[in-house]
């Protein structure tokens, strides 16, 4: 079987977990993700946040560079590997699957989507699901690769990281992102996908990369991202009505939104969790595990 993995990686991170993705695979071909507009690793605090009205409202502002598709022309599958900003694809993500080229190649192929992130995927899964509908994709397989630390811990250590550089532990701290072993232990993933497509039966893929624990589903941080992600729709049309992307007209907005940001994540989100469990009859737990973890 050949399959085509692209992907889109600043740190590194995520193009490491294709990297062992792809280790069982027999043939392999590798084609990154580069936009147009360049993102800066490690980030500025200013242009991270700034980022963020376009990363929520899914308006990308720029393509990517045009990709060559002649050498996986033939590709039995295709798999996207990238990762989460804002609660939402990243926009190099956005910008791939925006592109005219990529969509017709996608056009009845069968994907696999491999999120590579701190810890809130699922509206960036669902994102990705209208996508490949719109695109006419196959989409067969959704893996997410997470940061297990406990939720607030791993919002220090990613700030440290993303506008620091520093990723490696401290005394009180563990190292950012992805642990290891994790990463390294990915190739299972490989060799289900690699089994399940010469076996000709993508339909049971899903299943399959759920039982192997393709995603470790965490019902209070999920909670905790739907709301999110509704606060940031109302904040990200705030700050546009300033400017659009770069505009500096728009700064003073952006820093309210990084101190609302701030207050959320370690004052108001403890809280949220707490409610969570307080009400947690009156979740339909089960039911939304169902339907966010499929790929259908």
């Amino acid at each position: 079987m050949k399959t085509a993995i692209f992907y889109y990686s600043q740190s590194g991170q995520a193009h490491n977990v294709a990297l062992r993705i792809s280790v069982p695979m027999d043939t392999v071909v590798f084609k990154e993700i580069v936009p147009k507009e360049k993102y800066p690793f490690p980030w500025s605090s200013d242009i991270f946040y700034d980022t963020f009205p376009e990363t929520r409202l899914g308006m990308p502002p720029s393509g990517i560079e045009p990709i060559d598709f002649s050498d996986i022309a033939d590709a039995d599958m295709v798999i996207v590997v990238g990762q989460s900003w804002f609660l939402s694809p990243s926009l190099p993500l956005q910008s791939f699957f925006a592109d005219a080229q990529v969509r017709s190649y996608l056009n009845g192929r069968p994907v696999v989507f491999v999120n590579a992130c701190r810890n809130m995927w699922l509206m960036t899964s669902r994102k990705i699901k209208e996508y490949l509908a719109d695109i006419g994709a196959r989409f067969v397989g959704h893996i997410v690769l997470q940061d297990e630390t406990p939720n607030l811990i791993s919002v220090i250590t990613i700030i440290r990281w993303l506008v620091y550089g520093k990723k490696e532990p401290t005394r009180l701290l563990p190292p950012a992102g992805i642990a290891d072993k994790d990463i390294y232990n990915a190739t299972r993933f490989g060799e289900i996908i690699e089994r399940t497509a010469t076996e000709g039966n993508l339909n049971e893929l899903q299943d399959r990369l759920l039982e192997a624990g393709a995603i470790h589903y965490k019902p209070s941080v999920l909670y905790v991202e739907k709301v999110g992600h509704r606060m940031f729709g109302l904040w990200a049309k705030f700050i546009r009505k300033k400017g659009g992307f770069r505009d500096p007209r728009r700064l003073r907005r952006i820093k309210l939104f990084n101190i609302y940001l701030m207050t959320v994540l370690f004052v108001v989100s403890p809280f949220g969790v707490l409610f969570f469990y307080l009400t947690y009859p009156l979740h339909h737990v089960g039911r939304d595990k169902q339907i966010d973890v499929k790929v259908s």
